[in-house]
């Protein structure tokens, strides 16, 4: 049959998730920032 093929560095696969992971301490502080103006200015539009 066929003979499986070594995994090298060369083909692995960078995942997604474990990309972001580190820049979480960046990321998550902004994207909360961003919400609360949202939400802040739709209930003073509202109001």
């Amino acid at each position: 049959m066929s003979a499986p093929t070594p995994h090298t560095a060369a083909t692995h696969e960078v995942d997604a998730v474990e990309a972001i992971v580190p820049m979480m301490p960046i990321v998550l502080p902004v994207v909360g920032g961003v919400l609360m103006l949202l939400l802040a200015f739709i209930a003073v539009s509202m109001a």
